[in-house]
C-alpha cells in the first residue's frame, strides 16, 4: 500500500513511497489529483519511473501540452511531448515554469531517468508561503500592481496569431478570439505584449502567490525591465531584493534518485537548480501540461489553443534577445 507523507518544515511536497512491487500504473489518479489539488507538490518515490511510465502518467493527468522551445534539450518522446531538461551545468534562480509567456503551464511533471552523481538538485519554493513571508509593505505593493511582458513579434508569431507577417494598424488593434497579446508598432517593429498580476492566485489555492519571471529574468538572464510593471518602469529592486531573502530559507532541494518522479503545480511552487558537477550524470525528463480537471483562468482567452493537444509556440521565444529561458 501507499505510504503518504504530509509536507514538513524542511520538505514542502508530500511524498507518495511505493509498497515493494507497486507502479505508477496502479495509482488512482484521483486520490493522486487530491494530494496535489492539496499540496501544490508531490514527489513519488519508490516506483521506479521509467520514460514510457513517466508518459503514461502525464497524459493521463492532462488534456494537453506545450513545447518548450529553449535551447540544448533532447526530445525524449514526441508522441508524447516530453524533453529533457536544459543540459548545461549552470545553476537557476526560482521561476514558474514558462511564466515568460501567457501559456504558463498548469503542471510542471520531472521524472528522474538518471541521478545526478554531484549537484544538479531540482529546487522548489512555495509561492504562497513566499507571499505570506514578504515583508507587509512589500506583498502591499505587488499585490497593487501587475506585470508587463513585451517582446519582438516575429513573423511566424504575427501569422500564427493574425493570420499574416505584415498586419494593418486595424489588424493589430483587433487581435482575434483566443489571442493572447495585445500588438504595438515601436519604429520598425511590432511588439507582443501581455500583462499577469504581480501577485496573483494559484489554481487550487487562496493564495496569493508569488511566481512569475522576475527572478530569472534579473538573477540569470540580467534583463532589469522585462518584465515591467504595467506602467513601464522596472520593479523597484528592494522589492526584488525582499523576495530573494524570502525566499532562500523556503527553497529546499529535491536530492533526486533514479526512477523519482515530481509534480509541481506550476500556479503555485516555483522551481530552480543547483549548479551540476558531472553534467553526463544528470537525465530528467520533463513535461509541461494543462490538467484535465483545471479551474477556469480568467487571464487566459476563451478557447486557448494552448489547452488541448500538442501546442508548438509560433516563435522562439527570446527573454533576453533570442536567449530563451531553460527549464531545471
Amino acid at each position: 500500500m501507499t505510504t503518504l507523507l504530509a509536507p514538513a518544515p524542511d520538505r514542502p511536497w508530500a511524498q507518495l513511497e511505493a509498497a515493494p512491487g507497486e507502479t505508477v500504473d496502479g495509482l488512482d489518479d484521483a486520490a493522486l489529483m487530491t494530494t496535489y489539488r492539496a499540496h501544490g507538490a508531490v514527489l513519488l518515490r519508490g516506483f521506479d519511473v521509467d520514460l514510457p511510465a513517466f508518459g503514461r502518467l502525464v497524459q493521463r493527468l492532462c488534456s494537453g501540452s506545450v513545447f518548450n522551445e529553449s535551447p540544448d534539450r533532447q526530445l525524449l518522446d514526441p508522441a508524447a511531448n516530453i524533453q529533457s531538461v536544459n543540459g548545461g551545468a549552470d545553476a537557476f534562480p526560482l521561476h514558474p515554469e514558462l511564466s515568460r509567456e501567457p501559456w504558463k503551464p498548469d503542471l510542471c511533471a520531472f521524472g528522474c531517468l538518471q541521478a545526478p552523481v554531484e549537484g544538479g538538485e531540482t529546487t522548489v519554493c512555495d509561492g504562497v508561503a513566499l507571499a505570506a513571508a514578504l515583508p507587509a509593505e512589500v506583498r502591499a505593493g505587488l499585490a497593487r500592481e501587475r506585470l508587463l511582458y513585451v517582446q519582438p513579434a516575429t513573423p511566424e508569431a504575427l501569422r500564427f496569431w493574425l493570420g499574416t507577417e505584415t498586419p494593418t494598424d486595424a489588424q493589430l488593434a483587433r487581435p482575434p478570439a483566443g489571442c493572447p497579446y495585445r500588438f504595438v508598432r515601436a519604429g520598425a517593429r511590432i511588439m507582443r505584449a501581455f500583462t499577469r498580476p504581480a501577485l496573483h492566485r494559484p489554481m487550487f489555492h487562496e493564495g496569493p502567490a508569488f511566481g512569475n519571471f522576475l527572478l530569472f529574468a534579473r538573477d540569470y538572464l540580467g534583463r532589469q525591465g522585462f518584465p515591467a510593471l504595467s506602467t513601464g518602469k522596472p520593479v523597484p529592486e528592494a522589492w526584488l531584493d525582499a523576495v530573494r531573502a524570502a525566499a532562500e530559507p523556503l527553497t529546499v532541494p529535491v536530492a533526486w534518485r533514479r526512477g523519482d518522479l515530481l509534480l509541481l503545480d506550476n500556479t503555485r511552487f516555483m522551481h530552480g537548480r543547483r549548479a551540476i558537477a558531472d553534467v553526463h550524470g544528470r537525465l530528467i525528463a520533463s513535461f509541461f501540461g494543462y490538467l484535465r480537471d483545471a479551474l477556469p483562468d480568467p487571464e487566459e482567452p476563451a478557447a486557448a489553443p494552448w489547452r488541448t493537444g500538442r501546442f508548438i509556440p509560433p516563435h522562439r521565444a527570446a527573454a533576453d534577445g533570442g536567449r530563451s529561458a531553460p527549464d531545471v
